[in-house]
């Protein structure tokens, strides 16, 4: 009997900037498995201590163990969040697709604030998938962000920025990233206001 999995977890999603539209696949994952979307107050104008600040009460209000599900500048969002959040024992894992290098020129000045990008070792099981031609982050990049974050890299190949565009349906090969992430043991050490 496999007992590894003590309470079942929220998957919240993370979308980045200007947020995730009709064919994307957490738009797709919040329709077919009722994921709740964490909606920010202002989605064109990014401000990272909002940001962090909403995703704090998203993980507060959950009834128990949750999962990130990220997507570019929200990847990003979880680094910052778990830099500075007590409660970061409440996440059994995160997977994180396609992060935005917002320490980019051009990105830096569209999206500023963002920079320079947390690096601190995630307290959490991180997986983060990666495309060798996103052209908001090439793959070096994204190699160095999952070895700075302590996160597992998925080479998803050519799929540009791993979202509407790159034709992944409801992207089922990446559900079972996260599920592999909710299987994961919890750390021994538990967040008192958990239970």
């Amino acid at each position: 009997m496999n007992d590894v999995i003590t309470s079942p977890c929220a998957v919240l999603l993370l979308p980045g900037w200007q947020n995730s539209g009709p064919g994307h696949w957490q738009t797709r994952w919040e329709a077919l498995h009722g994921d709740h979307r964490v909606e920010q107050h202002d989605w064109q104008r990014p401000l990272r201590g909002d940001w962090c600040a909403r995703l704090e009460e998203e993980v507060l209000a959950a009834p128990g163990p949750v999962l990130l599900a990220a997507h570019s500048m929200g990847c990003l969002l979880v680094a910052a969040w778990a830099a500075h959040s007590r409660h970061t024992a409440r996440v059994r894992g995160a997977l994180l697709v396609a992060p935005g290098d917002l320490e980019r020129d051009d990105l830096r000045q569209q999206i500023p604030g963002w920079a320079p990008i947390v690096r601190q070792r995630l307290p959490f099981p991180a997986t983060l998938v990666g495309a060798t031609d996103d052209p908001y982050c090439s793959a070096g990049r994204a190699r160095g962000l999952a070895a700075d974050w302590g996160a597992r890299f998925v080479d998803l190949g050519a799929r540009g920025h791993i979202n509407a565009d790159s034709g992944l349906g409801d992207w089922p090969e990446g559900r079972a990233l996260l599920d592999e992430l909710a299987a994961a043991r919890p750390a021994p050490a538990a967040d008192p206001l958990s239970s």
